[in-house]
């Protein structure tokens, strides 16, 4: 598990396909991976294969690359870190799997006051499990669902934020990985059989 407070940006040195689907060796500043630990890179759990001073390398199949931005990653690409959540660490974000649930395109990149407000829009289906005020996950990052319009979502990034992940890159056009909150598809799915009466 996940919290979407992303420790550090990476950037993917090196894509090569593989029978499976494709292999990425991507720089980084840990200095403590053990080999099958998890990681969230762009939201994407992945497990770390090998490592090195300053990179790592990890696997995405076939499927993952259907569901997700990985196909568009090439060399230079800069990726937004997160290894799993400790036990004892605290919880600043929210519940984020690493399992993207679709891929969205921003339809607007506008700086709003002392914000970057990013209008995205959503694959069928995600914004049912979205409430205002409530969390997604872009591209890793845990953000605050700041409207919803239909299938429209709209986040607000902050200089920290912008400082510290690779949503500074975001234009119009780009693609970006979308995790839902848990609890929302908990509750859409729990529901569902009374809302059909």
């Amino acid at each position: 598990m996940f919290t979407g407070l992303i420790e550090q940006v990476g950037i993917v040195e090196s894509t090569q396909s593989t029978d499976a689907g494709v292999e990425l060796r991507i720089s980084s500043a840990y200095s403590d991976l053990t080999q099958g630990e998890s990681i969230a890179v762009n939201g994407v759990c992945l497990t770390v294969l090998e490592f090195g001073a300053g990179w790592f390398t990890v696997a995405a199949m076939i499927m993952t690359i259907g569901r997700t931005t990985v196909s568009g990653w090439k060399k230079g690409t800069r990726v937004n870190l997160e290894r799993a959540m400790r036990g004892d660490s605290r919880f600043g974000g929210h519940i984020v799997q690493g399992h993207v649930d679709g891929v969205a395109v921003v339809e607007q990149v506008e700086t709003k006051g002392d914000a970057l407000v990013v209008d995205v829009a959503l694959p069928d289906g995600l914004a049912e499990t979205l409430v205002l005020h409530g969390s997604v996950a872009l591209d890793g990052v845990s953000l605050t669902v700041n409207a919803l319009k239909g299938d429209k979502l709209q986040v607000a990034l902050i200089d920290y934020t912008l400082a510290h992940t690779a949503l500074a890159d975001l234009a119009k056009g780009s693609s970006v990985n979308v995790e839902t909150d848990v609890i929302g598809k908990y509750v859409q799915r729990l529901a569902a059989p009374y809302l059909k009466q």
